[in-house]
């Protein structure tokens, strides 16, 4: 038995907290019934599941992207807002971006059909590494590092410590857990750091490695 956002998640229809919008919303269907309840328990062998008028199985083959994305494209599945990474990939099955990019960053991205790696991933509790370097416009001082590495306060919100994992000139590497929207962006703003590039090097286990910007390759699970 599965949670039923879980069981949405793992079909590729959506992340978990979408699921539950969709669940909340009267969308999903169980044998017949709309159901509305998130916790609700289904079978994935026995039960009839609907989302949005279609029959939904879980797939067994889920498919895996490491992307390089370039400045300018947004982290997104829809093109609403600018233009969408999976534009980038020429690949017919649903994907979606993990977590997020900004529109002015670059670097590694993952994409997929796997909304329960996508939950993993992108859910604090997990404690998945992601790995940037930044440049900034003059080198970092010491006690600015301890600042970041004890956490920071910033327009009210406590943002989670960063782990400093390197340092060269203006270049500086930054290993964070949590990733609250432009969240080193906004921890070295608020100590005077202008951030001129941001890119993302590493999540998880995967590399970004030689990747060329604007290109992707497939991966495997077990590589993130």
């Amino acid at each position: 038995m599965l949670r039923l956002n879980k069981f949405l998640a793992s079909a590729g229809v959506a992340s978990r907290r979408k699921a539950d919008s969709l669940i909340a919303d009267g969308k999903v269907i169980v044998n017949g019934a709309v159901v509305r309840e998130l916790g609700t328990q289904v079978d994935e062998l026995k039960d009839r599941i609907e989302c949005s008028g279609k029959v939904v199985k879980i797939k067994n083959d889920h498919t895996y992207i490491a992307l390089n994305k370039p400045v300018g494209y947004i982290s997104s599945a829809s093109n609403s807002q600018g233009k969408s990474v999976l534009q980038l990939v020429n690949r017919h099955s649903r994907l979606y971006p993990v977590g997020r990019l900004d529109k002015d960053s670059h670097g590694l991205i993952i994409l997929t059909d796997d909304g329960d790696l996508t939950y993993q991933s992108t859910h604090a509790k997990f404690g998945w590494e992601k790995e940037y370097e930044a440049t900034i416009d003059k080198p970092l001082e010491r006690q600015d590092a301890e600042i970041i590495s004890r956490g920071m306060i910033v327009d009210g919100k406590k943002l989670q410590p960063v782990k400093i994992s390197g340092s060269k000139g203006n270049i500086i590497g930054l290993v964070l857990k949590e990733g609250v929207n432009r969240q080193i962006r906004r921890m070295l703003g608020r100590l005077g750091y202008r951030v001129s590039d941001l890119k993302r090097i590493r999540i998880g286990k995967l590399e970004l490695g030689d990747l060329q910007e604007g290109e992707w390759r497939k991966i495997t699970r077990e590589e993130i």
